[in-house]
Parts: structure tokens; sequence; C-alpha cells
């Protein structure tokens, strides 16, 4: 697997063009924590009094059957859904409510079940779209190119190409989304998150409709991005072999609330959880 080993970090690259290089995996301390969420549409409840953290470059699953509320927590989260009730800190910082550019601002990603790409536009297109929030130029100077807007276009347009590298998908690069197969689609998703030099990466079903051998790509790419650029992940995935492979903690919803919160095996083997979503235990 190619990897990014140009000098700086994720989070502090001295310019567009230096991507992040390998951190290594060191869980740390709660960078997101999410307390007493409660969501509700009209009289139908989503979730109710969710609470549960995430700790500095973990992989953090959350599951639970069709239904339980996994991609309305990740809407509370970056700002989509307001919640009714309740907090969320990032990075020592808590908010009653999130709006998604502040969200995007402070350094969480988002990939989407239902892809949200730009079909008709390229790869390199679409995920230079990844790229807006760290573009300083004005619009006019952008359309223009000229001055420090082109000398700012070509240092992104560096760092989207090491992204492509990253996740082997150069030879796509100049190919319409539309026209790609379905799991490389979901690559391009990933791709364009990436650019954002996201702190924490929601996954939302980042391998929904894919076959074994386009999981087990997934599985890679997202352990490397968790690995070489120390990024935080939380990941909503319907796969339990994947979830007990790549989590290090699992969060499991039934029904908009929490039934069980630990490690893969504590999870595995709580009895609540076996019998609401595993439902026979191994």
């Amino acid at each position: 697997m190619k990897t990014m080993r140009d000098p700086g970090g994720i989070h502090a690259a001295p310019s567009p063009a230096q991507p992040p290089a390998g951190t290594g995996r060191k869980v740390g301390d709660v960078i997101l924590d999410v307390k007493n969420i409660s969501l509700a549409f009209g009289g139908v409840k989503a979730l109710t009094d969710i609470s549960f953290d995430v700790r500095e470059h973990e992989i953090r699953a959350i599951i639970g059957p069709n239904g339980a509320g996994k991609s309305s927590m990740l809407n509370c989260i970056n700002g989509v859904y307001q919640p009714q009730q309740g907090t969320i800190t990032f990075r020592g910082k808590t908010f009653a409510h999130m709006k998604s550019r502040q969200v995007a601002e402070m350094g969480i990603a988002r990939t989407f079940q239902n892809l949200a790409l730009f079909k008709g536009m390229s790869v390199l297109d679409n995920i230079m779209t990844g790229r807006n929030l760290r573009i300083r130029s004005n619009i006019f100077l952008q359309a223009l190119r000229i001055g420090p807007a082109e000398k700012e276009e070509i240092q992104h347009r560096e760092y989207v190409e090491r992204i492509i590298d990253f996740l082997e998908i150069q030879a796509y690069r100049k190919t319409p989304v539309g026209q790609l197969p379905y799991g490389l689609q979901k690559r391009v998703d990933l791709a364009r998150a990436l650019a954002m030099e996201p702190q924490v990466l929601l996954l939302d079903e980042p391998m929904a409709g894919m076959n074994l051998e386009e999981k087990q790509d997934m599985c890679r790419f997202v352990l490397d991005v968790n690995d070489e650029f120390g990024t935080t992940v939380v990941l909503i995935e319907h796969d339990m072999g994947v979830v007990m492979d790549i989590s290090d903690r699992v969060v499991v919803l039934d029904y908009g609330k929490k039934i069980g919160d630990g490690s893969p095996e504590e999870v595995r083997a709580n009895p609540e959880v076996i019998n609401a979503y595993l439902g026979t235990q191994h």
C-alpha cells in the first residue's frame, strides 16, 4: 500500500501541498464526548439519552439494527440535525447545537451512506471540492486563476494528487465519477473527506453494497488512514466481521437507545446485544 511520507503532520501542514506523514497509531485521550443526546421528529423518538465518547486515534464503531438511530447520531455530531437535549464536546469545547460548516471547520469530516458525489465531474474535481474550506483566495481571483489564486490552486491540487495516490485511484483521476463502479465511488467519497484534513472522520456504512474484495480494500484503507494519518474514525457498519476485526470499541444502539458499549469482545458477549442484534451467541 502506498502511503504519504512527506514532511509535516495532518493537522499542522506547512502548506496545502504537504499531506500528513505517518504518525503511527496510539490511542489517546477523549477527543469527542457525546452526552445525553435526545432527538425526536414530532412524536417519533430517534435517539433517547445517548452518551458515549471517542478517543483520539481510535476506531469507534456504532452498530445496531436498521432504524436504531445510527445515522441520526452521526447527523447530530456533524450538525445536520439539532438534538432537543444533550451536548457534544469536541476538543474541550462544548456545544448544545453545532452547525455543519462549523463542524467541518473544526476538523470533523463525513461520508454518507448514499453517495453525494458529483457524478458528471471527474474524480480529481470531486476530491478538490473537499478543499473548499482551505481555499483563501476570493471567487474572482479563483475564476481568473491569477496571482496568489493560481499558486494556491496548484498547492491544493498537489495535496489532492497525493490522496489519489494514497487510495490507489490514479488510473481514474480524470474519469467522471458516474462511470466508476460502486466500490470505487465509495473510495472517491473517502478521498473527498480526507481532502478536508479531518481530525475525526465519520464513516456512514462505507462498505455497504460492496463485494468481498471491495470490502477488504476499504478495510485496508480505513486502517491505513487511522494508522498513517492518526485520524480518529467513527464508523457505522453492518458487517459484524468488519466491526470486530478493525474496531477498538463499539457502541450498540437499538430503537434509539444505547444497549451496549465496550470492546468488541465485551459487546459480542453482552446478552442484550446478542438478543437485539447478533441473534445467537458464538
